[in-house]
């Protein structure tokens, strides 16, 4: 039995997986098995996972499109590891990835873990600066995703994993949207050791324009809100920085009607977002792009969380919910 069970959902990804299991076979640590899930594809990935088969233990499953939860769920069932670990399709591991989690693993107790991801050098300018959006402590990012945020943390499944024993007593993912928090967080109550190794982080391609983007992180917006109903404690004031952003930024608009130094604010943070992003990825195209890729993340967000919370919370009309959700984030793979 392995000591890892790497489950990967995926639909119509067939390069991307190709990338991901190519960095897979150059892991220094090969103590892991891969399940492959295809989600009910169209362009299907199996000719690729065949040129894998000699150099990974890997398995393939095709099963009808019930979605990401459902289909992770599918794979865990099948898997045999002391550990399932979750990645998404659109990533790439570094070499050293299973080494350091298997060294954390040696040095301390955790039962479910999580890390960080990065932009790779092969990315698009684009994906560059929406993964430092992602991460900076300027667009709340890299506050909810720091050991020393201002709410727990809590593994994404970008970059996941968990013990069999965790999963046997907590159950699998919830078919909704922010399953993989709801998980981390059903975990921890269940008395479970939860843990950031900072150091096993991923590459993660994330989305490729600022427009799939925006609809992206709308979604998380209002997956807050459905977490806040299922787990009230949930809800940190870190939360509520992508909606308090989105009421400023309208005052400030309408207040430079009758006087223009009202944006004053709004260009300070422009150049906060610039200074930061040229100093991390010392590119001025990435600084330049994430200055809107900064904007749209906080507005994207702000904007989903609002609306869920008042439809779900102050008007109670869940059925609303679920059918936004449904048309601004298919369920897929």
């Amino acid at each position: 039995m392995s000591t890892y069970s790497i489950i990967i959902p995926v639909y119509n990804r067939p390069a991307e997986v190709g990338e991901l299991l190519e960095s897979l076979a150059h892991q220094t640590c090969t103590d892991f098995e891969v399940v492959i899930i295809e989600d009910g594809s169209t362009v299907r990935c199996d000719d690729v996972v065949r040129e894998y088969e000699t150099l990974l233990d890997i398995r393939y499953f095709f099963k009808p499109n019930s979605g990401r939860s459902l289909t992770r769920n599918y794979g865990m069932e099948r898997a045999s590891g002391r550990y399932l670990v979750f990645f998404d399709s659109d990533c790439i591991i570094p070499p050293d990835y299973f080494q350091k989690v298997t060294g954390y693993l040696e040095k301390t107790k955790a039962d479910c873990y999580g890390g960080p991801d990065k932009a790779h050098q092969s990315f698009t300018l684009m994906q560059k600066a929406i993964s430092y959006s992602m991460t900076s402590f300027l667009t709340t990012g890299g506050i909810r995703g720091s050991r020393k945020g201002l709410e727990k943390f809590t593994p994404r499944t970008f970059n996941m994993g968990f013990s069999g024993e965790a999963y046997r007593k907590v159950g699998g993912f919830k078919d909704m949207y922010g399953e993989d928090i709801d998980l981390s967080i059903r975990i921890r109550e269940a008395g479970f050791t939860v843990k950031l190794f900072p150091d096993a982080f991923v590459y993660h391609k994330r989305r490729v324009n600022l427009r799939s983007f925006y609809k992206q992180v709308y979604v998380f917006g209002m997956a807050r809100v459905m977490l806040y109903r299922l787990h009230p404690g949930s809800l940190k004031p870190v939360h509520l920085l992508p909606a308090l952003f989105v009421a400023g930024t309208a005052v400030l608009l309408l207040s430079s009607i009758l006087c223009p130094w009202a944006l004053l604010p709004l260009g300070i943070y422009m150049l906060a977002l610039f200074t930061e992003s040229l100093c991390v990825n010392r590119s001025f195209p990435i600084a330049l792009l994430s200055i809107a890729t900064g904007f749209v993340q906080l507005i994207g967000y702000g904007n989903g969380f609002i609306g869920a919370f008042i439809r779900q919370v102050i008007f109670k009309r869940q059925a609303d919910m679920e059918e936004s959700l449904k048309k601004h984030y298919k369920k897929k793979s």
